[in-house]
């Protein structure tokens, strides 16, 4: 099959993430299923158009959709192309729409501040897992990383002395380093001696209270479900992530040092955030050289 021999190359040769592939996967299935075509040959570039004008006209797809559904579409058939299986590639000339530039949802210092609080207060049967799920949150609000980042981080990868976090194939299979202030190495700290007494030694840097294990995604998810109405605040994990690059940007981190920090391939991604902190928009116009002058205007 044409589309298992594509995910295969992009694992083994081009070292796609799981996710990417798994993205290709969700979106060719998509395009048989809606377009009921069985064989690559059979693919037509009018069969495509139909199926963007299906997703666009009746399923409400968003911009972002059809767009990522079009570059998943671009890359299997250039493949298909490239290995003789089609004669040219249908999804060229179709005509994507433009992704609306939305600011990213984040919270306020206070709302973060809630969340740290009660996370920590919760109610628990152990001391364990007060200590972990509070460094969890907090590397989520102190060091913006991502969901997968978080789970995927090795012990030896928590750097206290030098106060950073190396970040292990991050998105786009790129390592980097984040640093670390002074309140999430207390956290972390403090979650680490529970561990210790626990006498867990697996890898993984976050563990299960009942085995010697990283902590699951599964874990995770229902972590966020306990914590979402204690707090009484609705917020996700990106928008935890979006909440600690505004956070930094109004706390006067340059945009730059932020990209770095946050794992953007393209400082055009991180500019977003600027519009996103109105606190950040005020120190700035506060700069017009003219803002100082006094003017009587009664003369």
């Amino acid at each position: 099959m044409a589309l298992r021999r594509f995910c295969d190359h992009s694992i083994y040769i081009r070292g796609y993430a799981k996710a990417t592939i798994q993205r290709y996967q969700t979106t060719a299935n998509l395009f048989v299923k809606d377009s009921g075509l069985t064989d690559v040959e059979e693919i037509t570039e009018q069969k495509v158009r139909d199926f963007f004008f299906r997703g666009r006209s009746q399923r409400g797809w968003t911009s972002n959709t059809f767009v990522n559904y079009h570059k998943s579409l671009l890359v299997f058939f250039r493949w298909c192309v490239k290995e003789g299986l089609m004669k040219t590639n249908p999804t060229e000339d179709i005509e994507v729409p433009k992704i609306e530039k939305k600011i990213p949802p984040k919270l306020s210092k206070q709302d973060a501040l809630r969340i740290l609080e009660v996370v920590y207060n919760y109610p628990y049967k152990y001391r364990f897992l007060r200590y972990r799920n509070h460094a969890i949150f907090s590397i989520f609000v102190l060091a913006g990383l991502r969901r997968k980042e978080v789970l995927n981080l090795k012990l030896a990868d928590v750097d206290l002395d030098n106060m950073s976090i190396f970040v292990r194939q991050g998105k786009g299979n790129k390592d980097r380093i984040v640093p670390i202030c002074y309140t999430l190495a207390e956290s972390l700290e403090r979650y680490l001696g529970e561990r210790k007494r626990l006498k867990r030694t697996c890898p993984e840097f976050f563990v299960s209270i009942n085995h010697n294990m990283g902590f699951s995604e599964h874990g995770l998810k229902h972590l966020l479900d306990e914590i979402r109405p204690a707090a009484r605040i609705n917020f996700s994990v990106h928008k935890l992530r979006h909440t600690f690059a505004t956070l930094m940007l109004e706390g006067g981190c340059d945009i730059y040092s932020l990209s770095r920090m946050l794992g953007h391939s393209d400082i055009k991604t991180t500019t977003i955030y600027l519009a996103a902190s109105a606190e950040h928009l005020r120190s700035q116009i506060m700069k017009h050289p003219l803002n100082d002058i006094r003017v009587d205007w009664k003369r």
